[in-house]
């Protein structure tokens, strides 16, 4: 079965993926990653609990003869959304990832399942730290601004993770590294205007990350010492990523694009619900993936433009 593994990989390659395969007894090594850290004190309390005590660590149910772990990166584009307002278009942009990430963890999931089932293997769903996974399993490196990086696709990915009873014949399990070019280059913490990228260590500083802010619930209003022109994406930020030389490749790669008339803006800065919303605009908000910030767009968006 080592064959079949090398196999898969190259499937994955073939298609523009990017894998590797981790043995499933690296499971507490990960957990211990995570947990270790919040005991030490090194995660922002409240990120911690929003963000990495939701993982599950422990074999599923639904396939407890699994033995190893199938990680994939996947590239994925930019999306923007445009709005009008007081006569004018203002294009925001919507980060890799935030548009169809259910659909394309699906795809990813149906193709691994499909490969896997001609030879009588099984996959089941994970709730991993997927972005340490990654980097452990030796398929990524950590930028200086802790996203994931891999070799010829940079950091606009999408990374999925499925349990499989297939079996891990190389642990390539490894420390955390950084990208060798991060040791010289400092542009990523430059260009951070909110100083999340610190100098005094490797992690960031979450509290300090606008995506951990915009991602917020609507009630929630940014933070007082936030300044309003650091906003540049409609949710999330790619101030890091776009400044660093790894993607400089991939600044012009936007696909999905969806136009907002200044009658769709004002209802939607307004805070309209989904039923107060004409069907095109619901459509075009399902489109982006957007349905599940609607009650934070009158905040996120109020940045941009005037109410």
């Amino acid at each position: 079965m080592k064959r079949f593994a090398d196999e898969l990989l190259l499937n994955l390659t073939e298609r523009g993926y990017r894998g590797c395969i981790v043995p499933i007894q690296r499971l507490p090594d990960l957990q211990e990653e995570i947990e270790g850290r919040h005991r030490q004190g090194s995660f922002y309390e409240e990120f911690y609990h929003e963000r990495l005590a939701c993982f599950d660590f422990g074999i599923p149910e639904s396939l407890p003869e699994a033995t190893s772990l199938i990680v994939v990166a996947v590239p994925r584009p930019q999306s923007q959304a445009v709005f009008t307002w007081n006569g004018r278009l203002r294009a925001l942009i919507l980060p890799p990832t935030y548009v169809a990430y259910e659909s394309t963890r699906k795809r990813v999931e149906d193709l691994l399942e499909g490969i896997l089932d001609t030879k009588g293997y099984r996959i089941a769903r994970t709730k991993l730290p997927l972005k340490l996974l990654a980097v452990r399993g030796g398929l990524g490196l950590y930028g200086r601004n802790n996203i994931c990086y891999v070799p010829r696709i940079g950091s606009f990915l999408q990374l999925v993770a499925v349990y499989s009873d297939l079996p891990c014949h190389k642990d390539r399990w490894r420390e955390a590294k950084m990208m060798e070019r991060c040791q010289n280059c400092n542009a990523c913490r430059l260009k951070c205007p909110t100083g999340a990228i610190p100098f005094d260590r490797f992690l960031l500083r979450a509290e300090r990350c606008i995506v951990f802010h915009n991602e917020k619930k609507g009630n929630i209003p940014f933070p007082v010492w936030m300044d309003s022109s650091w906003h540049h994406c409609l949710v999330g930020c790619l101030y890091c990523q776009k400044i660093c030389p790894e993607n400089k490749d991939l600044l012009l790669w936007i696909e999905e694009r969806e136009y907002f008339s200044e009658e769709e803006t004002a209802l939607l800065l307004h805070g309209a619900a989904l039923d107060q919303l004409p069907a095109e605009t619901v459509r075009k908000l399902k489109r982006l993936d957007l349905i599940e910030y609607l009650d934070s767009l009158p905040r996120n968006l109020g940045v941009f433009f005037t109410k």
